[in-house]
């Protein structure tokens, strides 16, 4: 039960992300500039930024993990040998 629960909190917030994101690129450029609703978004150019950081985080750490996990791997072969 505890699973389902972590598991439907991880969509509902990964579809918010998408939402506002959705709504943040390719809506809001057809509001007018001086419309309200341009306060709950953060300025255009954090719509690159952000997945760019993102994505290049993502690599470190999968970048990381490979690399641990050789090393590791490599530590337990000269350990049998």
């Amino acid at each position: 039960m505890g699973n389902q629960v972590v598991g439907l909190g991880l969509v509902a917030v990964s579809l918010i992300i998408f939402l506002y994101y959705t709504a943040w690129v390719i809506l809001l450029p057809f509001i007018d500039s001086q419309h309200v609703i341009h306060k709950y978004f953060l300025p255009r150019a954090y719509a690159v930024a952000i997945p760019l950081a993102a994505g290049l985080l993502l690599l470190l750490f999968v970048g990381v993990f490979i690399t641990y996990v050789m090393l590791k791997n490599q530590k337990g072969t000269k350990k049998a040998q």
